[in-house]
């Protein structure tokens, strides 16, 4: 991750990349070369992709260009792109054409195949539907004060003049509004009720995912529906915890008054007049809990990585927000380029069914094609200075549909995107205009399909105000 840490002076306006032809192949187009492979033995790339994921993916494309082909876990070798058009023709192109590859990967055993994120096709449309209303934008305006609330309460806690790890403490911030948004529990669930242990098994597997032995736990899982192995334990705990809070919510007699997410998306109905299974609704709460709360603090946390080693931009932010001078405009830049310098989620994949077209390459149906968000967001045709943290590149341009991709995009971009973004603002704004932080040094690590700070993006609070 060395190279993420420059700073180089320049310009800092968001560009253009070349135009670079992509979509379906037309058959007067065959004939067109395979993309080149990476020329090491497969077991090393597992290892690297696994491991040094960041180093690995900008040698290979210094090396190789704009396309080229993996062997790694995923079944026929994913070619790896970053350029715009080729993500512009995987985003747009009709669903059944580009399949998400979630289907195949280490979260299926864990979340379920009728998960929003890990169902394709009719299936897929179908969960996005029921599960869109809760996250409107009235619905997320009701949730900004819940935000509030939990951020206050949790750095009244940190110590001051030692260090700590701001990954965990954005956890505990992120999993609060969790409980709160999903099950409608402000606050520590009461000791004992079916919310704590659910809460309990979600921090406790939370910290062991971070572990060797978990990694291992992830290649066995590869290609196989249901869990094995040591991760069939975490499921496990998992379901013994879900499946009592599902029960107590059908018995709960305000449960046509609520508004938390379990609740509506228990009253939802399919087009048919059926409500989710509670396999379904398991699976949907799973996803929503594991994704929503651990990528959104994992985003926070390297937001102030990067803004506590790039000290002009942490005293414009803070100035900012303390004067209330373009406080939005400069907390809304700061978690953008926060975004794109750290992507939690480095890469995300479609498998093609018909022959595609990458540029000058062309790919068979069949062919899982892979767009590397790290290298999309660091690309200098489209970031002058792209490993540089510049929240004031973003006070002037709005992030490009295709060159900013945090949340995927299409009919596949996250569902919870509007929440995570308003969960950041207040509770970056809150952070800055309350404690004046210092850094330690950080790097990534590569985890599931997470990337996330190896040290827990470490900070010492030198001075906390009053609210």
């Amino acid at each position: 991750m060395a190279g993420l840490l420059l700073e180089r002076p320049g310009s800092s306006l968001v560009g253009e990349a070349d135009p670079s032809p992509a979509g379906p192949l037309d058959s007067r187009e065959a004939g067109r070369a395979a993309p080149p492979p990476v020329p090491l033995p497969k077991l090393a790339q597992v290892l690297r992709i696994s491991t040094r994921q960041t180093e690995f993916m900008f040698r290979w494309q210094r090396e190789l260009g704009e396309v080229f082909r993996v062997r790694g876990f995923i079944a026929g070798g994913p070619v790896i792109t970053a350029h715009p058009d080729h993500v512009r023709s995987l985003f747009t192109a009709k669903p059944e054409l580009v399949p998400s590859l979630t289907a195949e990967s280490p979260l299926l055993p864990i979340v379920g195949p009728s998960s929003v994120l890990t169902a394709n096709g009719a299936r897929h449309l179908r969960q996005r539907k029921l599960l869109l209303p809760p996250f409107h934008g009235e619905a997320i305006a009701r949730y900004a004060q819940m935000i509030a609330d939990a951020s206050e309460r949790e750095i009244e806690s940190w110590p001051l003049n030692q260090p700590f790890q701001l990954a965990p403490r954005m956890q505990a911030i992120t999993l609060d509004v969790i409980m709160g948004g999903i099950f409608g529990i402000e606050g520590a669930p009461a000791r004992g009720t079916p919310e704590w242990r659910l809460r309990t098994a979600v921090k406790y597997i939370a910290r062991f995912s971070t572990t060797r032995i978990a990694k291992l736990g992830e290649l066995m899982n590869v290609g196989h529906d249901e869990a094995v192995g040591l991760t069939r334990r975490g499921v496990a705990l998992l379901d013994r915890c879900t499946y009592p809070v599902i029960e107590a919510r059908r018995r709960a007699e305000d449960l046509d008054g609520r508004t938390d997410i379990l609740s509506l998306i228990m009253r939802a109905r399919t087009e048919e007049g059926e409500p989710l299974t509670d396999r379904e609704l398991r699976d949907e709460l799973l996803t929503l809990v594991l994704a929503g709360f651990e990528t959104t603090a994992n985003s926070l946390a390297w937001t102030w990585e990067r803004l506590l080693r790039t000290p002009a931009a942490y005293a414009r932010l803070r100035e900012a927000v303390r004067s209330g001078e373009q406080a939005d405009e400069h907390v809304e830049a700061a978690i953008v380029e926060g975004m794109r310098t750290r992507p939690v989620i480095p890469t995300i994949g479609r498998r093609v069914t018909v022959p595609w077209r990458l540029g000058e390459y062309a790919v068979d149906a069949g062919t899982p094609v892979v767009i590397s968000i790290l290298l999309l967001h660091h690309r200098e045709d489209l970031y002058p200075q792209p490993f540089a943290f510049r929240p004031e590149r973003w006070l002037e341009h709005k992030p490009g549909t295709y060159h900013w991709i945090p949340f995927g995009g299409g009919t596949r971009r996250c569902l919870g995107a509007a929440l995570a973004m308003a969960e950041q603002r207040v509770v970056l704004a809150t952070i800055a205009r309350r404690l004046d932080l210092q850094p330690e040094p950080e790097r990534a690590q590569h985890r599931n399909v997470t990337m996330i700070p190896a040290r827990g993006a470490r900070a010492i609070v030198r001075r906390r105000s009053g609210r």
